[in-house]
């Protein structure tokens, strides 16, 4: 794989006013992050009015879903929605697609959580689906979980054939998937079956494992693929041990080593300059040079951005 130029990307959280979630968009764009992206769980902003809202503050920032649930939704609903958004924002969608894994997303809305092959199941007909609609008209498509019949869609995106579509995952058969209909893979934490996670799997080696099923299942895509990762620490401190060191013990059910804190690609501590050098030696190992932070960092990363991004 050559080395993709890094960007940067800010998964938000929600606001009380309109006036606010405008003003942290524009906040996001000014500092150079590339793309604005929006969960989907029930206790967060309600993505797709989210990602319209930004879009209309902003003239340059991506909007995307980090990610949309596909239990949520059905493919066609949710294909036209996202066409819509890359329409109404002049051609900045990044559209990121999921399983839907949180239990108690499930038990608050009602809906049944499924064991984890259904709804990666449903995942694979639905992300054929709506690259289907997206690229063919009229589209229409006879599988296990869902039946098309002569679909047209309206409006068509800017972004052809298809807005960028980012698939992630932790498993072998979630990251095959993304690997052969992606654009970008999303390096996660993993999930388990009762929809709780794995700590030990956002650690060097289980990361490694995680790119060679991607390279894998990706065959001649392999070139082409951008991997991102969602940071669920950072930390710009000049007393890098001590950071991580603080980490490990807040973290302390997951048993994490300070070493381990420092060499995971979800860890992001130290200076600037050792920030900087830590993304730059693990897009050289992995191939990772898409990267998301949470909102409450914006600030102190933003020097990594100015320093990293386009290079």
């Amino acid at each position: 794989m050559e080395s993709h130029p890094f960007r940067f990307g800010v998964l938000v959280g929600g606001v009380a006013a309109a006036d606010d979630w405008n003003a942290k968009a524009r906040k996001i764009e000014a500092l150079g992050y590339d793309t604005l992206f929006v969960a989907e769980h029930m206790d967060t902003f309600p993505p797709i009015a989210g990602m319209v809202a930004a879009a209309g503050a902003t003239t340059t920032l991506r909007i995307g879903s980090y990610v949309l649930a596909n239990d949520f939704h059905h493919p066609i609903v949710l294909g036209r929605e996202a066409a819509a958004i890359d329409a109404l924002s002049h051609g900045r969608l990044v559209f990121g697609l999921g399983t839907g894994f949180y239990r108690p997303d499930y038990e608050q809305s009602g809906i049944v959580f499924q064991s984890p092959g259904m709804r990666v199941g449903r995942l694979e007909e639905a992300v054929q689906i709506i690259k289907g609609i997206f690229t063919t008209t009229p589209f229409s498509f006879d599988g296990k979980y869902y039946t098309v019949r002569d679909f047209a869609l309206t409006p068509v995106p800017v972004q052809q054939p298809h807005p960028p579509i980012l698939v992630g995952g932790a498993s072998p058969r979630i990251l095959a998937l993304a690997a052969r209909e992606a654009d970008i893979v999303g390096l996660n934490i993993r999930t388990t079956a009762d929809g709780g996670f794995d700590p030990s799997s956002i650690l060097a080696e289980p990361t490694a494992q995680k790119v060679a099923w991607i390279k894998q299942a990706a065959g001649e895509r392999w070139e082409h693929l951008e991997l991102s990762i969602l940071c669920i620490h950072v930390a710009v401190t000049g007393d890098r041990a001590e950071a991580a060191r603080q980490m490990a013990e807040g973290w302390v059910e997951a048993g994490f080593t300070i070493s381990q804190v420092l060499e995971s690609p979800h860890m992001l501590i130290g200076s600037v300059d050792e920030i900087v050098a830590d993304l730059q030696q693990r897009r050289e190992r992995y191939g990772i040079s898409h990267v998301v932070i949470f909102e409450d960092k914006i600030d102190e990363f933003a020097p990594i951005v100015t320093r990293l991004a386009g290079t």
